[in-house]
């Protein structure tokens, strides 16, 4: 099948426009994911790296890297940094969340224990920062820095939102600026960075990858209550039963009554689950539009990811940069 058939997925276009460099990242991976004296730490990455990932945040890094006509080695390094960063926020996310599957598989707190995820995850930042500094420049040091505090940031703000009826659509947003779109937004920046682009095009790379994690991010929330499991690799309705309030919640919570708000009150902050409940709470989402408002603010930040891309140089890879965007939304319809 030809790479310029429509049906082909836009990350596998860029897989295929980026392999070389991708298989640089992935054996500088296996090196450095690798331990002498704790077998486990492989053992436990390996699980989550060779799962399946799209890899789609180290292959922004080597596009924005690639635009900008960098021909040095380092976007690898910054690549595998980014995709390290990644597997240990999986890591630590899925003992949070007391995860059962992540890309269709066991979580690997399952397969083994809490610890060996939280310390493995540690493991893997440590590895990030070493990787980072190889780069030999600051600039990145400090964005790909203060990503990582970003997104403990968000996810700690995430536990103290998740159960409060209060929370608003600038909080939620707040959080996914954390804990999702940080990383994005650093993968394109450092790419840009690294190459020595333009403050122009460095920010507008910058400005894409925000707007792109925030369109995935809902995206990923809206398909928690709509998404096929079997596409999805994640159970319906996992944030209901794990009482997390994504955009959809908050929408419907904002729009319903006082009988429906009793309902959210027993199911999500006092946790009371019953037999019935996430059907009674979808018919809600679907009572209130919530599912399809949320699409909507899901196809403007795409709209404004592929905006940002007008200020840097055009090509092959900027066109699958913006295909990546409505790609994101493009799993709701």
């Amino acid at each position: 099948m030809s790479l310029d058939t429509p049906s082909v997925k836009p990350h596998d276009r860029l897989q295929a426009a980026l392999a070389d460099d991708l298989e640089a990242v992935g054996a500088l991976i296996r090196a450095r994911m690798a331990s002498e004296h704790a077998p486990r730490i492989p053992e436990v990455t390996a699980h989550l790296v060779e799962a399946g990932g799209k890899r789609v945040r180290p292959m922004m890094t080597l596009a924005a890297a690639r635009i900008c006509g960098y021909e040095g080695p380092y976007h690898v390094h910054l690549a595998a940094t980014v995709e390290f960063i990644h597997t240990a926020t999986l890591l630590h996310d899925d003992v949070v969340d007391g995860s059962e599957q992540r890309r269709g598989r066991p979580a690997a707190n399952l397969l083994w224990d809490n610890k060996s995820s939280v310390l493995v995850g540690d493991y893997l930042f440590a590895r990030s920062f070493q990787l980072m500094t190889e780069a030999g420049r600051l600039d990145v040091l400090k964005v790909l820095s203060n990503a990582s505090a970003v997104i403990a940031e968000g996810e700690v703000l995430q536990l103290t939102a998740a159960q409060n009826l209060a929370t608003t659509e600038d909080v939620y947003l707040q959080v996914v600026r954390g804990k999702t779109a940080a990383l994005f937004s650093a993968a394109t920046e450092v790419g840009a960075m690294v190459a020595d682009a333009a403050p122009d095009v460095v920010q507008a790379f910058y400005n894409y990858g925000d707007a792109l994690g925030v369109s995935f991010q809902i995206a990923d929330d809206i398909l928690d209550f709509a998404g096929d499991t079997a596409k999805t690799g994640k159970n319906v309705g996992d944030d209901f039963r794990e009482r997390k309030l994504t955009l959809p919640l908050i929408k419907a919570i904002a729009t319903g009554g006082d009988a429906d708000r009793d309902f959210w009150v027993r199911t999500i902050e006092k946790g009371k689950q019953q037999d019935g409940d996430l059907e009674h709470a979808l018919q809600l989402l679907e009572n209130y539009g919530s599912l399809e408002k949320s699409r909507q603010d899901a196809l403007a930040w795409a709209e404004k990811a592929k905006r940002e891309l007008d200020v840097v140089p055009q090509g092959d890879l900027t066109d699958m940069l913006r295909d990546l965007a409505d790609y994101v939304v493009s799993r709701l319809n």
